[in-house]
């Protein structure tokens, strides 16, 4: 399916929307990171508020999880949108309180994020599955989501740079403030557009158990890309404060989302005669060519070169991911989507845990060594058999919706 055919299969509506509506995730951590160290005049402080903040948005990912199958996803994606922007007022509160009280205001944040990502790649899968058959439409639709993911995490810092320069000298709560404003304007009509789940047809009518292995298998897959991006990002601020540039180091991070939108968006056009668990696997060994070259960065070659190219293994990767987990439980989508989901900000705060260990201990080089080892981990689990069976015993959408037919016609 072309990117044209895409745009036509829903409410335009979804794609404009659906890209500010992500941009408070993007926002949040280095809003909160402002707001907690000029409030209490600790960056260990802010740090660590920050790192449970991450934590809680993958134990909230769960709780969507168990609910996303359960509920409308129009209903549970408007509830966590409003809740979300409470939770982000009662932050800006609990400056005036003390360290305990703010903690945990910056956790209620993290804890009801609305999983605008995993919600909208359920809207698709759930839109793949309708009358009539849209042949195509996943992969398309995954493709443009982790472009949209990767522009949305280049914008959002960006916005917070320039909301806390516009509201000097008074910054720290203004990023806040944009993110309830996009969360209102933004987030919650996005809810009121996902589509609603296909009706029951004979072969989905009971809701069968997920797959553990499977689910485990993926979440690992995705922490394993979290701890990428967590430890690049510790990478790329470590080196650019070690050069007295410290504001070059956002600029160098969103290097790394350049390139993986790019790639995201080529993904779409890849034949479809190539079978998912091949792309994964080749995905995965992308990755780890692309990460081997990150120590290079800075010293043979320009660090921003590197993190760029290393950015175009990313998506293809995720997208793979994301593709395995939309076959694992056709039954379940939602909540299989949105646990995988939660496992990348879990990946990540411990990336940033180790990448900032690392750097205290060898120097500012020495997070770009944990990447290619993450890498690794990440090409052996393609050869696991929960990898393997899960694309050998999940038919894609439209075989199932197939199967279906022909046993009724049978019947």
């Amino acid at each position: 399916m072309s990117y044209r055919d895409l745009a036509r299969a829903t409410r335009f509506a979804v794609f404009p929307i659906g890209f500010v509506a992500r941009l408070p995730y993007a926002m949040t951590p280095l809003a909160t990171l402002l707001l907690l160290q000029q409030s209490t005049g600790s960056y260990a402080f802010a740090g660590a508020a920050a790192a449970a903040q991450s934590l809680a948005i993958g134990a909230g990912g769960i709780v969507v999880g168990r609910l996303a199958d359960r509920t409308s996803i129009r209903r549970l994606g408007l509830f966590m949108a409003i809740a979300n922007a409470i939770a982000l007022t009662g932050l800006l509160a609990a400056t005036l309180a003390d360290r305990h009280v703010l903690f945990a205001a910056a956790v209620l944040v993290g804890a009801t994020q609305p999983q605008v990502g995993p919600l909208i790649r359920v809207h698709w899968s759930y839109l793949a599955r309708s009358r009539p058959a849209r042949p195509g439409l996943v992969t398309t639709a995954l493709a443009y989501e982790a472009a949209a993911d990767e522009a949305s995490f280049i914008a959002g810092p960006a916005v917070v740079g320039t909301v806390a320069a516009a509201s000097a000298p008074v910054p720290a709560g203004a990023p806040l403030t944009a993110c309830i404003v996009l969360l209102l304007a933004a987030a919650v009509p996005l809810a009121m557009l996902y589509e609603t789940a296909p009706e029951p047809t004979p072969a989905r009518t009971s809701t069968a158990p997920l797959p553990r292995a499977g689910v485990a298998a993926l979440c690992a897959a995705m922490a394993i890309m979290g701890a990428v991006f967590g430890s690049v990002q510790v990478g790329v601020t470590a080196y650019a404060t070690a050069a007295d540039n410290p504001a070059a180091g956002g600029m160098l991070y969103a290097a790394l989302g350049v390139g993986s939108a790019v790639a995201g968006i080529g993904y779409a056009w890849l034949p479809p005669r190539v079978p998912l668990r091949t792309r994964y696997r080749l995905s995965a060994l992308g990755l780890l060519i692309a990460m081997i070259l990150l120590p290079a960065g800075g010293g043979p070659l320009p660090l921003v070169v590197v993190v760029l190219v290393a950015g175009f293994a990313v998506a293809p990767h995720l997208i793979s991911i994301y593709a395995l987990t939309e076959r694992l439980a056709p039954t379940r989508i939602a909540t299989a989507m949105t646990i995988v989901c939660a496992a990348g900000p879990i990946g990540t705060a411990v990336g940033q845990s180790l990448a900032g260990m690392l750097v205290e201990q060898f120097g500012h080089r020495a997070p770009f060594l944990l990447p290619p080892v993450l890498a690794v981990a990440a090409l052996g689990l393609t050869r696991t058999k929960w990898i393997i069976s899960t694309e050998r015993n999940s038919a894609p959408v439209a075989d199932v919706e197939l199967i279906t037919e022909q046993a009724a016609s049978r019947g």
